[in-house]
């Protein structure tokens, strides 16, 4: 099946035509849904004659720690897994992600990390290359001392290079997740009228199963709530990264590659 996801994935790399890598990418998508829909039937089948498969951690490396802009790359690993019934903790550093789920499914969620991280970054370079960016401004807190009181004001500053990069990489990781969840319900909505009543319950059986080793293995105390810019907004770099993740390709690779090492930008 993987082998399935990566021809489509090499056809999105090797057409120039937008549309077209629009098409190749839900049907990458939609493959890879329906492939977790049919390994979840499969599961409930096979139980009396082998061992069913159950759900595993695997730990994705995004980066040397304190290195800037591993929060876009989570957001983007985070937004693919959410499309492929993963769920995933994230490290404080943001240096690593804690993947839940079948082997499948995580498997499924690396390859397109793979290909999409490495648009992400191509695309935010060119960006930042092109100084498109500096046409902006963004609004600024800045505190000063009055009277032996610190007031604040909104002061307006042209745009850093480095909130150019935050703001078009959130945008861009934004819209793939958009996208993907778009096919995947697209995916169960045309299952779901004519879904037996076996193919149900195993989805039910599946999604109880990644639930009950979620909650027993997973020690987060809490919700990752995304990556945070304490350097500004800027609404330009985020519909140039919000463009980008529409034109966004999958596959960079003639097959799909397996765990991946740490990443640097």
């Amino acid at each position: 099946m993987l082998s399935r996801i990566g021809g489509l994935l090499r056809k999105a790399e090797a057409t120039d035509n937008e549309h077209e890598a629009e098409a190749f990418l839900a049907a990458a998508q939609r493959l890879a849904t329906k492939s977790s829909i049919d390994l979840a039937v499969a599961r409930s089948h096979v139980a009396d004659r082998e061992r069913r498969s159950t759900p595993v951690q695997r730990i994705i490396p995004i980066g040397e720690p304190g290195r800037k802009g591993l929060r876009t790359y989570v957001q983007l690993f985070v937004a693919i897994a959410a499309a492929n019934d993963v769920r995933c903790d994230v490290a404080r550093s943001s240096a690593q992600v804690y993947a839940y789920g079948f082997a499948a499914d995580i498997d499924t969620c690396e390859a397109l990390y793979a290909s999409l991280l490495i648009q992400m970054v191509r695309a935010s370079d060119h960006y930042i290359k092109s100084g498109a960016y500096r046409e902006a401004t963004v609004i600024k807190i800045v505190a000063e001392k009055r009277f032996g009181r610190t007031v604040r004001r909104k002061v307006e500053a042209p745009v850093a290079g480095v909130t150019a990069r935050l703001n078009f990489q959130m945008a861009f990781a934004a819209r793939v997740g958009a996208r993907l969840a778009e096919v995947k319900a697209e995916v169960v909505a045309e299952q779901a009228p004519a879904a037996s009543t076996g193919t149900a319950l195993a989805l039910r059986d599946k999604e109880l199963a990644l639930t009950d080793f979620y909650t027993a293995t997973s020690d987060a105390r809490g919700t990752w709530r995304g990556p945070q810019t304490s350097t500004g907004h800027s609404a330009a770099a985020r519909r140039a990264g919000d463009r980008a993740g529409r034109a966004a390709r999958l596959g960079t690779a003639p097959e799909l590659p397996a765990a991946r090492a740490k990443l640097g930008r």
